[in-house]
């Protein structure tokens, strides 16, 4: 996709996509050095938010915990869940674009009763009904989004999120992040063959496997919002643990990041269910196709994001899909 095709330029959805870079270009980690302080007075930090505000953005900076070894408690629920925990010994940032979620509004309320000293509120908007009963908080700098579909939003509360981990960790990726938006730029306009959109379109079923980082979770979300078609998110190898059985042929999986030491065991399986197999990697791989992107390093669940979104925007544009306005799906799902 690009800004230079009107049938591309048209919808905000795909300005908005186009906007991550420029977004990610002026993000300063330093903005979210107060979650940070918060953390190392509690020693455990809880994301909680809804859909999109809550897969790539938390469990992305859980992975980057985890990995980094990162000596602090990170905990992941949805709202209504984490109202059934005692979170007194966490920080807790609660992500909302809208500041108006209503599963949100309810935890960071049902918390400031409480009188949690650690709660706060990240949003793309100033003054929200979640800030207000948060202690704190942090006004993305991307701005609100008219598409439905919340992309740049995303890739700026991921970043924020995985920040407040650099600090704890200890962890200076400024050199890392001045490189990542040409990256981004790249899988986002790369030409996306012809042949992946007729597989999408002619599947009774998408599916995403890679990691449990939020991207293939969230890419997953995004085909239902974007293509108004059906899908599913197959964690790790769970491609290969008996959803097979149902898989339809004409079906196609995406694997995002693929395993290197499972490629044998995938590409036995899906032969045999008939589906057609994409890998989006950093490098070319034994299946049908493969879209490779630029290497981002620790930064590279985002090159794979922007990836993905480039893929659903070719199947929007084919089909000749509303890319702005689903028919059921809200700006904000379920607001107070």
């Amino acid at each position: 996709m690009n800004l230079k095709e009107e049938k591309y330029a048209k919808y905000y959805l795909v300005q908005e996509m186009m906007g991550t870079v420029p977004t990610v270009a002026k993000f300063n980690p330093d903005c979210s050095k107060f979650v940070a302080d918060s953390v190392r007075r509690t020693g455990g930090i809880f994301f909680s938010g809804e859909g999109s505000s809550r897969l790539l953005p938390a469990k992305n900076a859980r992975r980057t915990a985890l990995t980094m070894g990162c000596d602090v408690n990170v905990q992941i629920d949805g709202s209504h869940q984490a109202e059934l925990y005692d979170l007194s010994r966490f920080s807790v940032l609660i992500d909302s674009n809208s500041g108006r979620t209503k599963e949100a509004l309810m935890l960071a309320r049902k918390l400031q009763a409480e009188g949690h000293k650690e709660t706060f509120a990240l949003s793309a908007n100033p003054d929200t009904p979640i800030r207000q009963a948060c202690v704190d908080g942090h006004v993305l700098g991307c701005g609100w989004e008219e598409a439905v579909a919340a992309t740049k939003s995303v890739v700026e509360q991921g970043l924020f999120c995985e920040s407040v981990i650099w600090h704890l960790a200890g962890k200076d990726m400024k050199s890392a992040l001045k490189g990542l938006p040409e990256k981004l730029e790249t899988a986002l306009t790369l030409p996306v063959p012809a042949e992946i959109v007729e597989w999408v379109k002619g599947a009774h079923t998408i599916y995403f496997s890679g990691y449990n980082d939020g991207v293939a979770e969230e890419l997953t979300l995004k085909t239902n919002e974007i293509t108004r078609r059906k899908s599913d998110f197959l964690e790790g190898t769970y491609a290969v643990h008996g959803i097979e059985e149902v898989m339809q042929e004409g079906d196609i999986v995406f694997l995002v990041d693929p395993i290197e030491c499972e490629y044998d065991k995938f590409l036995t399986v899906f032969k045999g269910a008939g589906v057609h197999v994409v890998a989006i990697s950093t490098k070319q791989t034994p299946f049908e196709r493969t879209i490779v992107v630029p290497d981002a390093g620790a930064l590279q669940p985002y090159v794979y994001l922007c990836a993905g979104w480039n893929i659903l925007v070719e199947v929007g544009i084919s089909d000749g899909i509303n890319l702005d306005k689903p028919e059921r799906a809200r700006k904000v799902g379920n607001e107070m």
